[in-house]
């Protein structure tokens, strides 16, 4: 299968055409993605470099931590230069590539958030045997199995959408490539491709967000079978950052691709929700909520004074 497009290239609308709003655009983009780098990477350092966080909570969280860097990095960057750039053009392959590593980064995050409800459902349902359930060869195998679905799943949606031509219209009134943006712009059915995209999306998004769903009814559950008031509020705690993710991720992306297919504000805000801000948040929802968290970056802060003093 191959592309057999008369025109090579489309052009990102972007946020705005006003030259004055793309500065204070690129300016404030520029800062989310330094803050999303920085925040990110410090996860993962404080995560590896601390014994005590040596857990499968905190394994899962660092594999959320780099998801969040690849998928920032697949529309970031792009979005930085075209708002600094007169022709705001990308390749059609270009523009396929990225709606691949969109799909594949999200999918993966989607599974992966699934994963670590299950993980907070075990820590809460049976304490005791946590370490023994969530060993280290059944975390490994969820991660894995979280980037192989995900990857199979964009595969076969860029292999289907490699079958649609485009001829005259160019403009995409998005930021970045995402399928949905796609459709208007191709003078061929793209009746398989939505088909493709659209059963994806209930089975992967929506069947994950189910699992999701019913890991949080039996961590209810148990919780409100918990006696003590101090020792409900301690279970919840456990997992509120996980839940405060979720809807983060789950509330904007899930939005963004029922809604027809527009370039609205209202359209492109849930999509820079989940692609641009959640990855920035993220840390911040798991290291000013978390204790473990924060003693270890205190941990890590110390030794750093210590060493360059």
């Amino acid at each position: 299968m191959r592309n057999h497009s008369v025109i090579s290239e489309f052009i990102l609308m972007g946020l705005s055409a006003d030259p004055q709003t793309q500065a204070l655009l690129f300016v404030l983009f520029l800062v989310i993605y330094l803050l999303t780098l920085m925040g990110n990477l410090m996860l993962l350092l404080v995560i590896g470099f601390d014994s005590h966080l040596h857990i499968p909570m905190y394994f899962f969280l660092r594999q959320l931590s780099f998801l969040d860097l690849c998928h920032s990095s697949v529309t970031v960057p792009k979005l930085l230069e075209n708002l600094l750039s007169e022709e705001k053009t990308v390749s059609v392959e270009g523009c396929l590539a990225q709606v691949f590593f969109l799909f594949a980064s999200g999918g993966t995050e989607s599974c992966l958030l699934t994963v670590m409800a299950y993980d907070r459902y075990v820590a809460i349902r049976s304490p005791l045997l946590y370490g023994q359930v969530m060993n280290r060869q059944l975390c490994m195998g969820l991660v894995w199995a979280s980037w192989g679905l995900a990857f199979l799943d964009a595969l076969i949606n860029i292999l289907v959408a490699l079958n649609l031509d485009f001829c005259e219209a160019q403009n995409i009134h998005h930021f970045c490539c995402e399928l949905p943006s796609l459709y208007p712009l191709s003078c061929s059915d793209v009746t398989a491709s939505f088909t493709a995209l659209l059963c994806s999306s209930i089975l992967h998004f929506f069947g994950n967000f189910l699992l999701i769903f019913f890991s949080y009814v039996r961590i209810l559950s148990t919780i409100l079978a918990i006696s003590s008031t101090t020792g409900r509020s301690k279970a919840f705690s456990t997992c509120s950052s996980h839940l405060t993710a979720v809807i983060f991720f789950y509330g904007s992306g899930l939005l963004r691709y029922l809604m027809p297919n527009s370039g609205s504000t209202r359209e492109l805000f849930f999509s820079l929700q989940y692609s641009v801000i959640t990855p920035m948040l993220n840390p911040l929802i798991y290291s000013l909520k978390n204790k473990e968290m924060k003693d270890a970056v205190k941990r890590m802060l110390r030794k750093c004074f210590w060493c360059f003093k």
